[in-house]
Parts: C-alpha cells; structure tokens; sequence
C-alpha cells in the first residue's frame, strides 16, 4: 500500500482478556479491556510500582482519537471512568505520546473527561 515490501504475519496464538495477567521478570501487569480509541484496546496496569500504560486511551489533558474505525467517544469515555478514574490519585500514566501525567491529576485537569464535567 505505501510501496513498501511485508513479510507474512504470523497467526494469533491467542487473546488477551480482562482476566489475565502479564507475568514477566519480577514484573505483573494487569490487563484492563478499555475500548473506544478503538475496539481492541488494552490497557496495562502494575498495582505493585503504581503505574498504567495507557496507549492511546488516555494522554496528559487529552484522550485518544474516536474520528477512526471503530472509535467512539461514549465508549471511550466509560472507559476511562470505570477502568483507569477508579485507579488510585497517585497513579502514574504512561501514554503512546506526550508527557507521563498522573490519574488524580487527569480527573481535575483533562478537559474530555475531568470530574467537574460528571457535577454539571
């Protein structure tokens, strides 16, 4: 499509779901099924070192595109406030792009989601 050459890919052994746990070195992340930027979206939560990578879900002040296949705004943000707003404050968030920001911060501060929107 864009004149570039790709090898065969390979078949999905399996998915991921809510209910599964990545375990990896003395690390374990938690899958969290968070779809809106797109349908499959994931997710990964350690509990233990207070952090989320959040991919396209959520950024610093912003949320992901819901312009795309598959993209819903309302899906999107009932995401955000049952999976990643019921997190602890202190959370770090690390995004697909921008900064690293915090969950407490992101409930006052985003714009798209913040709490005050939930108190109009």
């Amino acid at each position: 499509m864009f004149g570039m050459e790709m090898d065969e890919t390979k078949s999905i052994d399996s998915f991921l779901s809510e209910d599964k746990t990545l375990d990896f070195g003395h690390s374990s992340l938690q899958v969290l099924h968070t779809p809106g930027h797109a349908d499959g979206s994931l997710c990964f939560y350690s509990e233990k070192d207070g952090f989320v990578i959040s991919g396209d879900v959520l950024f610093n002040q912003s949320i992901g595109r819901t312009d795309l296949p598959t993209g819903d705004y309302d899906v999107l943000q009932k995401s955000i406030w049952e999976k990643l707003f019921t997190l602890p404050d202190e959370t770090i968030v690390y995004s697909g792009h921008g900064s690293e920001t915090q969950i407490g911060f992101e409930k006052i501060h985003n714009p798209f989601v913040a709490i005050g929107k939930e108190l109009d």
